[in-house]
């Protein structure tokens, strides 16, 4: 697989670096700043994208917004973005292409090198991975829409949101799949929302409507 990683902090870097490459990934341009970030996503068309959100040189949304000007040429393109902080309005936009694999992850998810590996392994597979700590913030954050949930629904809804499967949802909260089933439809009917088995587009319409 193929990587390019957007990251000013020296360790941190070079750690992800030396990460991606003990799991046989090869990455392919390693650079410290906003502006070089958009020439090396399309120089290089990476199988994923590992970037930060804030990169010099402004400090703000430098590597979100070259990743999705990246997109935007190359659509579909597969964006990890890792942050310090949980920012709803950074999700939003790295959702809104509503192609290709994208992911949010804190950056101290990288200290767990399995879920850090495993969640680039999903974007560039075209899936989507949330950090349940955003999931919680943005569920927390609209509540009263979601009063008509039952307190599994809300379980479920988090776990969808991460881009987890029916049959992954089943095994973490030890239901059967036809429980899990049941309960997105519920889920879907109260927040008047189409079923859909696309877990991207699930996520999308999840925070679509806790947006509204």
């Amino acid at each position: 697989m193929r990587v390019v990683i957007a990251e000013d902090l020296a360790l941190l870097r070079d750690g992800l670096i030396h990460i991606l490459q003990a799991f046989d990934h090869e990455v392919v341009a390693a650079v410290d700043n906003g502006p070089a970030l958009l020439p090396a996503l399309l120089g290089h068309r990476p199988d994923v994208a590992v970037v930060d959100v804030r990169l010099p040189p402004t400090f703000t949304d430098e590597g979100l917004q070259a990743a999705i000007a990246a997109r935007a040429e190359l659509p579909g393109l597969p964006i990890l973005v890792l942050s310090q902080h949980v920012e709803q309005l950074y999700a939003r936009e790295l959702l809104a292409a509503g192609v290709g694999g994208v992911g949010y992850l804190l950056k101290d998810r990288v200290s767990h090198v399995g879920q850090f590996i495993d969640a680039v392994r999903r974007v560039a597979e075209g899936g989507t991975v949330m950090d349940p700590e955003v999931i919680a913030l943005l569920l927390a954050r609209r509540t009263d829409p979601l009063d008509a949930l039952t307190a599994r629904e809300r379980e479920v809804l988090s776990l969808m949101a991460e881009g987890r499967s029916n049959a992954a949802i089943a095994g973490r909260l030890f239901v059967s799949e036809k429980a899990v089933s049941k309960h997105i439809n519920s889920i879907f009917s109260k927040l008047g929302l189409p079923p859909s088995g696309d877990d991207n587009r699930r996520v999308m319409a999840v925070l679509a409507y806790l947006d509204q």
